[in-house]
């Protein structure tokens, strides 16, 4: 009887032994594979083990094994022996293995198949029957005699859990990359669009998209640039241009006046002037060329920078009498010429404001040199100031020396001495030249 128990445990653990894997092609033990169905069909052991059964044993086929049990076994009746007789006959004597009759049993499947409803052998779908074993956090996938538990994407199995997968960490992204459950988003800075292939970023151009710049805009990778035109200079916001002035930034920009204009300038000159081709130095009219003045047929015009003057014929004044337009003398016969200049000369001449200092305007000489006289030069009238003084450059001439600007509009009268002194004859006399100096209004 023991032997028998362990006859049944090694028949039960043939027939419950499973699979180790869903896709494995192999049946358990005691069955073969049919290549043809795909089946596991039972392998009749009483048939191709010669002599399993030994001395008073009888072999039975089952499903996945065999039994061996003896002849006279009340339990266990052999569908071999002749169920009519309870006479056992002696054992045959000994020559070829007799040939039993074999068990009809029932189809098997493999691990994962089941019959249908034709009796043949087809997949288990487990995931549609709730009969797997995968994670809450898995998905099921039927497969041909099992199923598998895998992840969706953006997701992997990692010691049995779906864990997300940190897309960003492997620079999925050209630039921005957001990860999220199961997934990621690519994102681009400013001054860039994504491609449609929802990775990479593309530069964007956005003078042409938009043009921030109020005048010319530049494109630049990732950004842009904004220039000004000339004359114009770009505000703090970099996008805004707004006008130079450029009179403000030097004074040597016009002669005269800079006017500002939007996103330039432009010089004038005062009237009396014109401007040149430089457009920025003025240039004095001289209006009695032009013949453009207002003076009386007696008059004389006079031009100076800026303007003109009309001067009255010269009139001497009595005891003097004149020589010719420009000169007066005072005769010596008559007393009254005692201590007065011997001659008066006339003479007119211009100059413009702030001219630089020191500097020589005028020369007088002495017309007639006679023996044993020397000459003397000085201002005798005039110079309250002290804006002029004369220096001798030689015997017989002078000259006449700024020594202060002066300012114009103005109109400075100088009388210049000569005084002749002659020790020989003991003779001492004078000639006066009443200089008028116009001074401009400008420096120019």
């Amino acid at each position: 009887m023991q032997g028998l128990k362990r006859i049944l445990t090694a028949f039960t653990l043939a027939i419950c032994l499973s699979s180790p894997g869903k896709a494995q092609q192999q049946c358990t033990n005691g069955f073969d594979l049919d290549r043809a169905s795909g089946q596991c069909i039972d392998i009749d052991e009483c048939r191709t083990i010669p002599e399993a059964c030994r001395g008073d044993m009888v072999c039975v086929n089952q499903n996945g094994g065999y039994l061996c049990v003896p002849r006279t076994n009340p339990v266990y009746r052999s569908p071999y022996l002749n169920p009519y007789s309870n006479i056992y006959p002696p054992p045959p004597a000994p020559g070829p293995v007799p040939n039993y009759p074999t068990v009809t049993r029932p189809l098997i499947c493999r691990f994962g198949y089941q019959l249908d409803e034709n009796n043949q052998c087809a997949d288990v779908d487990e995931c549609a029957s709730d009969s797997h074993q995968c994670n809450p956090t898995q998905i099921c996938i039927n497969t041909e005699g099992g199923y598998t538990c895998s992840c969706t994407e953006g997701y992997w199995l990692l010691e049995g859990q779906c864990l997300d997968i940190d897309e960003c960490r492997y620079g999925y992204c050209q630039q921005l990359c957001a990860n999220v459950p199961g997934s990621y988003s690519c994102t681009c800075n400013p001054g860039f669009t994504l491609n449609d292939d929802g990775r990479s970023c593309q530069d964007m151009n956005e003078c042409t998209s938009e043009n921030p710049c109020t005048q010319t805009c530049v494109n630049t990778y990732g950004s842009f640039l904004c220039r000004c035109e000339p004359g114009y200079e770009l505000e703090a916001d970099g996008v805004n241009c707004s006008d130079m002035d450029e009179c403000s930034f030097s004074e040597f920009l016009c002669q005269h006046e800079c006017v500002n204009a939007p996103g330039s300038y432009y010089c004038i000159c005062p009237s009396g002037y014109n401007l040149l081709d430089d457009n920025r130095s003025c240039q004095d009219i001289n209006e009695c060329e032009n013949r453009n003045f207002t003076c009386t047929p007696q008059q004389t015009c006079f031009n100076i920078p800026g303007e003109y003057k009309c001067l009255d014929p010269v009139r001497c004044e009595d005891p003097y009498v004149q020589i010719n337009e420009n000169r007066c003398m005072c005769p010596a016969d008559n007393a009254g010429c005692r201590d007065q200049p011997f001659t008066i000369l006339y003479r007119v001449m211009d100059m413009v404001s702030g001219r630089s200092v020191p500097s020589d305007i005028f020369q007088m000489q002495a017309t007639t040199r006679y023996p044993g006289a020397y000459y003397i030069f000085q201002i005798k009238s005039g110079n309250e100031g002290r804006e002029f003084y004369m220096r001798q450059t030689g015997p017989i001439s002078a000259t006449l020396v700024m020594t202060r600007p002066v300012k114009g509009p103005r109109t400075v009268e100088l009388d210049l001495e000569m005084i002749t002194v002659n020790t020989v004859i003991n003779f001492r006399g004078s000639s006066v030249i009443r200089l008028r100096i116009y001074v401009s209004q400008y420096s120019f």
